[in-house]
Parts: C-alpha cells; sequence; structure tokens
C-alpha cells in the first residue's frame, strides 16, 4: 500500500489587482498624516487668525487623534461586521465632507468641533486600509512588503503635509490645509468600488455601545488631566477628572473580561508577539509624534524659520522612516526580527538623547541628526510590528487585531503631543526669566508659552522686545533639554523590555518546531 504525502498549498500571490489595491489603501494613510503634519506647522497662523485661548490649541491639535484612537477598535469591529470596504467608502466620504467644515471654521470652537467629526470618520479608515491589506496580500512575504508601503504613507505624508502645508499657508490661508485631503478623497471613492474586494468577519459580534462610551470615557479625561496639570499646576479637578477616567477604564477592562463578545479582546494581549508588538507601536509614534511637535515650534520660534522653511528641515528624517521601513523588509530576512524592533526603538532614544543636549546656539543641523534617528527608528519598528500584529492573528480577527494596532498608534501620537508637550509646557514655565521692565499686561502671555511670548515680544520695544525673546527661548530650550532626557528613558526602557519578550517567543517557537 502506498502512502500518499500531503504538502500545504501555498498561500496565492496577489496580482496587478492587488497592488493597484494597496495604492488605493495608500491614500487614507497619506491623508490622515497630511493632515496631522501640516496643521502643526499652521499653528501660528491658526492662532493670530481665531485667537484660541492655550486649552483650546492644544485641543485643536490634539481632540482629532484622541476621538481616533477612542473609536478605532469600535471601527474595526464594526468594519467586521458590516463590511470592511462599505466601511471605508462610507468614511471618506464623511472625512471630505468634514474637512471643507474645518478649512472655513469661524472660530477656535468650530474648529474643535471639526476636529472631533474628523476623528470619527478617520476613525473608519485606519483599521479598514489594514484589515483589507490583510486579506488582499495572502503570502508572507508579500503582506510585509505590502505593509512597509503602506506604512511609508504615514512617513510620506508627514513629509510632504508640512511642504504643502506651508505653500498653501504662505498663498493662502491657514484653512487651505484641511482641503489637501480632498482629491485624495474622490480619487479613493471613484477606484476603491473597483479595486477593492469587500471582507467582512461572519463570526462578528454584537457592537457594544456601553464598551464604546466607557472607552472614551476612559482616554479623554485623562489626558485632560495631563495637560490641565500642565497648564495649571496639580489641583483638586486635575486630581478628580484623572481618578474619573482610571474608574472608566478599570471597569472598561472589567467588561471586556467578562463579556462573550468583547469590543476589546484583551486575550490578544495573551501572545507575546501581539503584546509587545503593540507597545513597540506605541512608544514608536509616542516618541515621533512628541518630537515633531517641540521641533516644529524650536524651527520656527527659536531659528526664525518660516513654516516652509521648517517642514524642509525635517524632510530627511521622513525620508528616513520611509527609507528604512522599506529597508526592513529585506533586513528581517538575515537578521532576527526582535534585534531589528529593538534597534529600531533604540535608534529613537539615541535621537532623543541627542535632543537633550540642544540649545539656543546650538547648529541647524543637530535637529536634522534628532530627527533622522527616531524617523528611522519608527519607520524599522513600525513595519515589522504591524506585520508581526497581523501575522500572530487569523485573518478573520484581521479588523479587530488592526483596531487595537491602529488605537496603539494613534494612542501614541495623542499621548507624545499630551504627555511630552505638557511637560514642555512646565518646564518652560518653571524656566521663564522675565526681563525686567516688562509691562504687567505682557506678563501672562510670556509665561504661558514660547509663541504667546514671541506674539507679545513683537509688541515691545526693541532691547526689551529682544530680552523677551532671548529668555523664551532659553526658557523653551530647558523644556526640550527635560522632555528629551524623557523621551530618552522611556524609549530606552521599552527597547529592552521589547527585545527580550520578542526574542523568548522565538527562542520558544524554536523550541516547537
Amino acid at each position: 500500500m502506498t502512502t500518499m504525502t500531503t504538502h500545504p498549498t501555498a498561500p496565492p500571490r496577489a496580482g496587478l489587482r492587488g497592488w493597484a489595491a494597496l495604492v488605493v489603501l495608500m491614500l487614507p494613510v497619506f491623508v490622515v498624516s497630511m493632515d496631522n503634519t501640516a496643521l502643526s506647522f499652521a499653528v501660528p497662523q491658526l492662532a493670530t487668525s481665531l485667537q484660541p485661548s492655550a486649552k483650546q490649541l492644544l485641543w485643536i491639535v490634539d481632540v482629532y487623534p484622541l476621538i481616533l484612537a477612542g473609536l478605532l477598535i469600535t471601527m474595526g469591529m464594526l468594519g467586521d461586521r458590516i463590511g470592511r470596504r462599505r466601511l471605508l467608502m462610507l468614511g471618506t466620504a464623511g472625512f471630505g465632507a468634514v474637512s471643507i467644515y474645518a478649512a472655513f471654521a469661524p472660530s477656535a470652537d468650530h474648529l474643535i468641533a471639526a476636529r472631533v467629526f474628523l476623528g470619527v470618520f478617520g476613525a473608519t479608515l485606519m483599521p479598514s486600509t489594514l484589515s483589507l491589506l490583510r486579506n488582499v496580500f495572502l503570502h508572507d512575504g508579500e503582506r510585509r512588503l505590502a505593509i512597509a508601503v503602506w506604512a511609508s504613507g504615514f512617513s510620506g505624508g508627514s513629509a510632504l503635509g508640512p511642504i504643502v502645508g506651508g505653500w498653501l499657508i504662505e498663498h493662502f490661508w491657514w484653512g487651505a490645509i484641511f482641503l489637501i485631503s480632498l482629491p485624495a478623497a474622490l480619487v479613493l471613492l471613484a477606484t476603491g468600488p473597483f479595486l477593492l474586494p469587500e471582507s467582512r468577519n461572519p463570526d462578528a459580534g454584537r457592537l457594544d455601545l456601553w464598551s464604546v462610551a466607557l472607552s472614551i470615557a476612559a482616554m479623554m479625561p485623562i489626558v485632560y488631566a495631563i495637560k490641565h496639570s500642565a497648564m495649571e499646576g496639580l489641583d483638586l479637578l486635575g486630581v478628580t477628572t484623572a481618578a474619573a477616567g482610571l474608574a472608566a477604564g478599570a471597569i472598561f477592562v472589567h467588561r471586556q473580561l467578562t463579556r462573550t463578545d468583547p469590543l476589546l479582546d484583551l486575550r490578544l494581549f495573551t501572545r507575546p508577539v501581539f503584546a509587545a508588538s503593540i507597545a513597540a507601536n506605541f512608544l514608536s509614534i509616542f516618541a515621533f509624534a512628541g518630537l515633531i511637535f517641540f521641533l516644529s515650534q524650536h524651527l520656527q520660534f527659536v531659528e526664525g524659520k518660516t513654516p516652509i522653511q521648517a517642514a524642509i528641515a525635517l524632510i530627511p528624517g521622513a525620508v528616513a522612516s520611509i527609507v528604512v521601513g522599506l529597508l526592513a523588509v529585506a533586513l528581517a530576512r538575515a537578521v532576527a526580527v526582535h534585534h531589528l524592533v529593538g534597534l529600531g526603538i533604540l535608534l529613537a532614544c539615541a535621537g532623543y538623547l541627542v535632543g537633550s543636549t540642544m540649545t539656543v546656539d546650538s547648529p541647524a543641523y543637530v535637529i536634522v541628526v534628532v530627527f533622522v534617528l527616531v524617523g528611522a527608528g519608527a519607520g524599522l519598528a513600525e513595519t515589522l510590528t504591524n506585520d508581526a500584529i497581523l501575522a500572530s492573528v487569523p485573518a478573520q480577527r484581521a479588523g479587530a487585531a488592526s483596531g487595537i494596532s491602529e488605537t496603539a498608534y494613534e494612542l501614541g501620537a495623542a499621548l507624545g503631543v499630551a504627555v511630552l508637550g505638557s511637560l514642555l509646557t512646565s518646564v518652560y514655565r518653571s524656566s521663564i526669566v522675565i526681563p525686567r521692565g516688562l509691562p504687567a499686561s505682557a506678563r501672562d502671555e510670556v509665561q504661558n508659552m514660547i509663541g504667546t511670548a514671541m506674539a507679545a515680544a513683537d509688541t515691545l520695544p526693541g532691547p526689551l522686545g529682544q530680552a523677551t525673546r532671548l529668555a523664551a527661548q532659553r526658557a523653551f530650550e530647558a523644556g526640550v533639554a527635560a522632555t528629551s532626557l524623557a523621551g530618552a528613558v522611556l524609549t530606552g526602557v521599552t527597547a529592552v523590555v521589547v527585545w527580550w519578550v520578542l526574542r523568548r517567543d522565538a527562542h520558544r517557537s524554536d523550541l516547537t518546531r
């Protein structure tokens, strides 16, 4: 009797339509990243036009990624249920419409509201794109390359956003930066139905609205407490708000552990590769977003560059992120993934260490070195962790895993700005030395933050104005040094922990083969 041996069938490779679908799926990523970085460089003009308070300005920057982070898991699960392509199309249409509202917002409150709605519709885009990639590219090598190209859309958008945004600001008005998303939205709406296959999870559970509310009720108060404490110091409001957020978070976790169809499947975190990859993803973008927030201000307020000049100075870092992210695919064939991910986070740590040495008199190339190191580290770590996250779950769970992955990304972006920005503000306020003779009417503006201090300095007579600018710049650089040192410690510790967890899991996998 002859015994027949069966060999597993190799996963099919993506054809021309699959790679065309990848191009289409990069458009939402491009739009989101361009909007974020373009807005960072528009802050000075926006502040002059709408005259927001310091808190309103922080919310204009942060409310979008916060809402995004709060809804990504929900939208990932909703896409599993109603169809990922359908959700992507709905989100794209909504995002384009609200972008017009944001562009013509007549006040800071209207702009904050527009950013909230952009967060809601933006949350439908990211999980859909990543989970559709998981279902289009079934071959391991092709999937890793597709994710590397997809991830390069973040860096590419980050690089082009400030340049395009800076050009628009100098030639038009700050609201024009929101209109740059419209061409990409129109292309996606026109081509998506023909190039993207519909996919859904037939076993997706019911949408738990209580869990949605609890997830938002946990994150928003905690981040608000961080911002408030940086502006006003540790007081009853900050402590109470933080406690409310932590309580909502505890209830949320308990609900997820006791439900049969949780919104956030915490069981995924029992997989070491998944948990460590999420942590690496979070810290990579935490470091990247926080760095952009204060480097854009340094370039404009300390070095005196225009928005487009500041954007050009950051291009090498964005290019490094793209190039290293694409190289990660080839490097992973020769070097163990845990070594590469650990190296990526260590590069970010090195960048922050260099940043901690910056002073008002530092040469211009120091910023280039800082951003290249952090950008390269983020590109290397994110490409490999996104692939590891999707590869560690079954295809039908791609939406949920993508939602968690993108939540880590957006929450990292929000907290990178909130935590590092709040630390920078706190150090600035404690370090500022008020020049003698400064009018009482200008003290609040000078003590608030460097942007308002520089605006106040422009209204003062020559020597006093110059002394005010120098005092603000020195206080700001003290904040940059302290913030960079904190970022270096955080990324350094994370690099060691993530490397150890991924290495241990790889060793166990080798033993069980």
